[in-house]
């Protein structure tokens, strides 16, 4: 769920650019985030998932015409925690190896104001395809630097976890679960186009 929200505000970073021109744009995965969040017992749990790709295309003309795809390699989530991430790629949560990728498709972007994107789209993880929405901020005003046109944004979803099947919980004796249904994937993207 974390690397599926990572891919999610990367792309939707792209098709905030609304200053440069039409065309391909790639993620600076040098200095992009794509973090996760979900609650544990009294604190919220963060990770990672590093290994991505994502094929953008941004009209600054016609943002509505603009497409995301991406895909991520679930094996390369990280919680800073070796025990907790094997956990996370077994049956009990993503079932790794049955479904070694999730993917975003983007299927509608609509303008929410200055600065601000809304991207709908499916995720498809855990071999289920579900309609998630992504809240974008920004982007930066282009920047020109070695022979690119840069720009950055932040992205942000909240999904229930359940509803791709990763069930697993635990019950406390006081009450409540032990891990909690809502993940919130946070993105901080910076993108290049070629000039």
């Amino acid at each position: 769920m974390k690397k599926i929200m990572a891919i999610l505000t990367v792309a939707f970073a792209l098709f905030a650019v609304n200053a440069a021109s039409a065309g391909e744009w790639t993620i600076d995965h040098s200095h992009t985030t794509v973090n996760f969040k979900v609650k544990h017992l009294l604190t919220n749990v963060w990770g990672e998932f590093t290994d991505y790709s994502a094929e953008l295309h941004y009209d600054p003309e016609n943002p509505t015409a603009s497409t995301i795809n991406v895909e991520i390699d679930v094996s390369s989530i990280d919680t800073g925690n070796e025990k907790r991430d094997g956990h996370l790629l077994s049956d009990d949560f993503f079932d790794a190896e049955n479904h070694p990728k999730m993917t975003f498709t983007s299927k509608q972007i609509q303008p929410m104001g200055s600065n601000k994107l809304k991207v709908i789209g499916d995720l498809n993880m855990r071999g289920q395809a579900h309609s998630i929405e992504l809240m974008i901020d920004g982007p930066s005003d282009p920047i020109q630097f070695m022979g690119m046109t840069k720009v950055a944004a932040s992205a942000e979803a909240t999904i229930n976890r359940t509803e791709w099947g990763l069930m697993w919980n635990r019950t406390l004796e006081t009450g409540g679960l032990l891990v909690g249904e809502n993940v919130t994937i946070m993105i901080d993207a910076e993108l290049d186009k070629a000039n």
